[in-house]
């Protein structure tokens, strides 16, 4: 049963904003309010592979093309093809999406597709102008691709300061890549509003467990009962688990929903254009 301050996330719009959940059963559409989480919607039926956010838009990978919601925040955003063809990973950089083919293609796109450049191994992220891939990091920049480091990338996060998640460890960019913590991880993001050289808020995931960094260091600060897909941020931090529980929270406690969709991959927060 739902709380009295649940209830007015489904009445009062107020203050609300929306979260986006990319899964296997479509693109789900979470309004959520602080730690509350209120009412939840398919708005897209395409079965997603991943998904990014820009100012006022999204940006969905599917196995048939990349699909654009521009604006997304409409009560019933449409989600227009783009003439991609198969996309496997979309991110955003320089304020347009950036795309990712099975075969390794990079394109971005500003009305239309424009080739970038291509690699060999298969992409697993997208975050600004660096490049997660099986084969290791790459940085992108016009139409240059120059390695970056590390192998087995599984994540990638540009805010603040860079971070991997890879097969063997999570590394923090400083003179050179550092490793963090060993094993293997799976996700890593870090709050888009902070600032160049500073980690305010960041968060990584290892199969079940979530990890913060705060002073320095990464402590656990929460064990679910699914693998954990995805973290996102607004007012507070966003996490969805693999099999479609979306969790938000900070510190002092978490509050759980499940959306009743499965196959999640990925989770955004696009802040309003």
């Amino acid at each position: 049963m739902l709380s009295i301050d649940e209830k007015r996330v489904y009445a009062d719009r107020e203050g609300a904003i929306e979260a986006f959940v990319a899964a296997g059963t479509g693109v789900c559409r979470v309004r959520v309010a602080a730690e509350m989480v209120g009412e939840f919607d398919l708005v897209s039926r395409e079965p997603a592979r991943d998904l990014a956010g820009g100012p006022g838009t999204l940006a969905v990978a599917t196995d048939e093309d990349v699909l654009v919601a521009d604006p997304v925040h409409d009560a019933e955003p449409t989600f227009e093809p783009t003439g991609f063809g198969p996309a496997v990973a979309v991110g955003y950089a320089d304020g347009r999406p950036i795309a990712a083919g099975p075969d390794g293609r990079l394109a971005g796109h500003d009305g239309g597709w424009e080739e970038l450049a291509a690699l060999e191994g298969t992409v697993t992220a997208i975050d600004g102008e660096l490049i997660a891939t099986d084969e290791g990091l790459f940085r992108l920049r016009g139409t240059t691709l120059r390695n970056a480091g590390l192998t087995a990338v599984r994540d990638v996060s540009t805010p603040g300061v860079p971070l991997a998640a890879t097969g063997d460890g999570l590394y923090r960019l400083g003179n050179g890549w550092l490793c963090d913590r060993e094993g293997p991880f799976d996700v890593v993001a870090a709050d888009p509003r902070s600032e160049p050289g500073r980690l305010e808020r960041a968060h990584a995931a290892a199969g079940h467990t979530l990890y913060a960094f705060a002073d320095g260091e990464w402590g656990e600060c929460l064990e679910v009962g699914a693998p954990i897909a995805d973290v996102a941020y607004g007012e507070t931090v966003y996490a969805v688990t693999a099999d479609g529980t979306f969790l938000a929270g900070d510190g002092d406690g978490w509050r759980s929903r499940h959306l009743g969709i499965r196959d999640v991959v990925g989770c955004s927060v696009p802040a309003r254009g």
